[in-house]
Order: structure tokens, then C-alpha cells, then sequence
């Protein structure tokens, strides 16, 4: 464990220590596009935060090769080295995308060629555990369709919910601590070595986010980009073909006892079927319905809009900072809840404890819907969003009349300057509630 936590924090200081740099790069680089329709940000933002993400993660990998125990996971596989070279080449079309632009096509041609590299260095899945069933091997041809398929979509979900500061970022770190707790699990209590190099991804995954997180939080000073996004996601969905498709099932030996006894004892055999979907399940259910959603109004698959979950938390009226944070709220509680299943399964307190977060989530979704007002005695102590609106005093009140007739009626928008905005308005929340939008 103490050599996993130092590479996660050599991880984290690499890329922390070079996203300043990166940023002053991206400026001078020009890849500071306009903002566009679909943008929640109001000022151009450097991207290619990608590069100090990607550092990061060679910096731990190479870190971890010169330690005593994980130098183990490089002599006896060859994932940590497929990975790196998938990463590499998904990186350099994602970096290539940040300051050029490149056709959607091209970069799921690229995710494809990205896949395949590391199916060809044994990156793969080779069987799966199919309840009802037993362990199915798979067919080259099977384990490389299915494979690519996973990457692809996992690299797509990560990259539809890069929309606001630091969600993904956070919401793939936060997945990663999940997954890291579940493999180390594996590796640890069940002592198999094929778990290892899962664990170590989750380990690095979850550096570059901490790393890369400071400089993203809201107000971000520079995005990822498509270069961290689509790494990062490349990075989840290693993890997941490792521990879903190497590790063997037979191996913890877990058909013993009674029917009943077997069958909890099988879920951590299932939960590799799980786990890669609950850790995604919140981009992945993004990703289903921007897909459906487009194609239903006869528009490409590909074509950006602005109906992203997040897009719809700030539409009810959420913050900035709540949206994401229910965001994150939310995949915490699918993730750790599917990993506490995991580790005890027959527990019905862990069942109740999932309902009862899940009421708290709707509620915290819900509550723009059903915001209170402080009675008039307490208007001062609480913020304006939760004050009572003052009653509309009569036009002849509240606009002087013009000392001189022939003066020219004041515009729209200079009357909107010189006005502030009302707490409570529809669309206006956040740092904004308080006054006007600045120019």
C-alpha cells in the first residue's frame, strides 16, 4: 500500500507541478478557442491540460517500475506497457484536436487504433464470468471486439461529461479511489497477482485527477481538453479490462458450501461485470441519451449541444459549484455503494444506507424546485436567493422622468446597466444572483 500511495502522490505533484507551465504553453500556442454556443465559461480558457496529465502518468509508471514490489507487475506483464502506448497515441490525437480541431470521425478512428495497440501487447479480455454460467472464454476476435467497444465507450462518456470546471476531473478520480479500493481487495485478500496491474492504473488514474484538479476547480484557469479527457477515460477503461478479462474466477476458489453460500460468495466474481459500469454509469447514461437525443432530432451523433446532465442541473437552478458537487455526490454513491455490495453482499444495513443517500440525492436535484423563504425578520441574516421579492412599485416611481423633453430616451441596454439584477430571477443563479452579468 505505501508504495501504491507513493506513486499516486508522484503522480500528483508531476502533474500539479506542470499544468502552471502548460497553461503559459496553451496561451502562447493559441489554443484558447472562442467560446462557443454549448460553453458554460465566459472567458476564452487555455486548454491542453492532456500534457501535464500525460507527464504525470509516465512519471508514475516510471516510478513504480523502480520500486521493490510493484517492479513485479512490469517483469510479469506486459499491461503497464500497453497502456502507455495507447495513452501515448490517444494523447497526441487529443492534443492534436485542442489546437486544430479535428474531425469527430478521425477521433474515433483514433480511439479505435488506440484500442487495438493495446489489444496487440495483451491488453485484452480473454474471459468473462457469466452468472448462471461459469467463466466463457472468449475468441480472439471476441475478446478484441469487446475490448475496443469498452474503450471506446468509456473514452466517449468520460469526454460528453467534460463540461463543467472540474467534473470530470473530480468524477473520475472519485471512480478510480472506488476501483483502487476494489482491486487492492483482490490483490490483497484473495493474493492474486493479476489484479496488480488493474490496481496500479486506479493508483496513477487517481494522481493525475488530484494533480490536475486545483488548477480545473471553478474558476478554471485551463481545461484538459479532449487530451485529458479521452487519456484519462483511455486510463479508466485499461483498469477495467484488466481486472474484468485477466483475472481467472477459479482462482479464489470460491465455489464451496451451500447454494446459498456460493452465491454470495460469487459476487466479487460478478461485481468485474459490474464495477467497470457502475464507476462510468453516470457519463455512460450522458453519453446514451446525448446519443439518442441527437439522432431523434435527425442530427449527427457527434453534433454538440447543450443537453448534458450538467447542462440540465444548471437549467433547474443549480450553482456553478452544486452542480458539480451533486455530481459528484452521485458517483460517489454508485460507486462506493457497488463496492461496499462487493465486500458484503447479505448485508441489508448497506441496502438501506444506499436508499437512504439516493432520497437525500433527489432531494439535493430538487431543491432550486422548493426553495424557502426566511420570514421578513430574518431577511438580513440569510443570502439574497432565499429573501422574499419586494413588490413591483409603480413605472412613474421607479423611472424619473427626463429634465430635458428632447433628450433622447434611454437604450435597453443601458437601462439594464444601470439596474441591478433581482435575487431569485429565473436563470440566474450562483455568483451572479446579486448584480449584472459583467461585460
Amino acid at each position: 500500500m505505501r508504495e501504491y500511495l507513493l506513486t499516486l502522490c508522484i503522480t500528483a505533484a508531476v502533474t500539479y507541478l506542470l499544468t502552471g507551465p502548460v497553461r503559459k504553453f496553451a496561451i502562447v500556442a493559441g489554443a484558447m478557442p472562442e467560446i462557443r454556443a454549448r460553453d458554460v465559461h465566459r472567458e476564452p480558457t487555455p486548454r491542453l491540460g492532456g500534457i501535464a496529465m500525460f507527464f504525470g502518468m509516465c512519471a508514475g509508471l516510471l516510478a513504480a517500475d523502480h520500486l521493490t514490489n510493484l517492479n513485479e507487475v512490469f517483469e510479469k506483464s506486459n499491461e503497464p506497457r500497453a497502456l502507455l502506448s495507447g495513452a501515448a497515441l490517444i494523447w497526441l490525437i487529443g492534443v492534436l484536436d485542442d489546437k486544430f480541431e479535428i474531425d469527430a470521425l478521425i477521433k474515433l478512428g483514433g480511439q479505435m487504433i488506440a484500442a487495438g495497440v493495446m489489444v496487440m501487447q495483451g491488453l485484452t479480455i480473454l474471459w468473462l464470468p457469466v452468472p448462471g454460467v461459469g467463466t466463457v472464454a472468449l475468441t480472439q476476435w471476441q475478446g478484441t471486439l469487446l475490448t475496443v467497444a469498452l474503450v471506446v465507450i468509456t473514452i466517449n462518456a468520460v469526454n460528453f461529461v467534460d463540461g463543467l470546471d472540474g467534473l470530470a476531473a473530480g468524477m473520475v478520480c472519485i471512480a478510480a479511489a472506488a476501483f483502487f479500493m476494489y482491486t487492492y481487495r483482490i490483490w490483497y485478500s484473495y493474493g492474486i497477482e493479476a489484479a496488480a496491474p488493474a490496481t496500479l492504473f486506479a493508483a496513477v488514474l487517481m494522481g493525475m485527477c488530484l494533480g490536475f484538479l486545483p488548477h480545473n476547480m471553478h474558476p478554471a484557469r485551463i481545461f484538459m481538453g479532449d487530451s485529458g479527457s479521452m487519456l484519462i477515460g483511455l486510463v479508466l477503461a485499461a483498469g477495467a479490462i484488466s481486472v474484468t478479462g485477466q483475472v481467472d474466477p477459479d482462482v479464489m476458489k470460491l465455489f464451496s458450501g451451500s447454494e446459498r453460500n456460493t452465491v454470495h460468495q460469487m459476487v466479487p466474481v460478478y461485481i468485474p461485470l459490474l464495477m467497470p459500469l457502475t464507476i462510468i454509469a453516470i457519463p455512460a447514461a450522458d453519453f446514451v441519451f446525448a446519443v439518442v437525443r441527437r439522432t431523434w432530432r435527425g442530427q449527427s451523433p457527434f453534433a454538440a449541444d447543450r443537453g448534458h446532465l450538467h447542462h440540465r442541473l444548471l437549467q433547474i437552478g443549480h450553482s456553478h459549484s452544486r452542480a458539480v458537487l451533486i455530481m459528484y455526490f452521485w458517483a460517489a454513491l454508485i460507486g462506493f455503494g457497488a463496492l461496499a455490495y462487493s465486500v458484503n453482499s447479505a448485508s441489508m444495513w448497506i441496502v438501506l444506507g444506499i436508499v437512504f443517500l439516493s432520497f437525500i440525492g433527489l432531494v439535493l436535484l430538487l431543491l432550486p424546485r422548493f426553495t424557502p423563504r426566511a420570514p421578513r425578520w430574518a431577511q438580513h441574516l440569510v443570502p439574497p436567493r432565499y429573501r422574499r421579492r419586494r413588490a413591483a412599485t409603480a413605472p412613474a416611481a421607479s423611472t424619473p422622468a427626463p429634465s430635458n423633453p428632447a433628450a433622447p430616451a434611454p437604450s435597453a441596454r443601458e437601462a439594464h446597466d444601470t439596474c441591478g439584477v433581482a435575487a431569485g430571477v429565473a436563470g440566474v443563479n450562483g455568483a451572479t444572483a446579486v448584480g449584472p452579468h459583467s461585460r
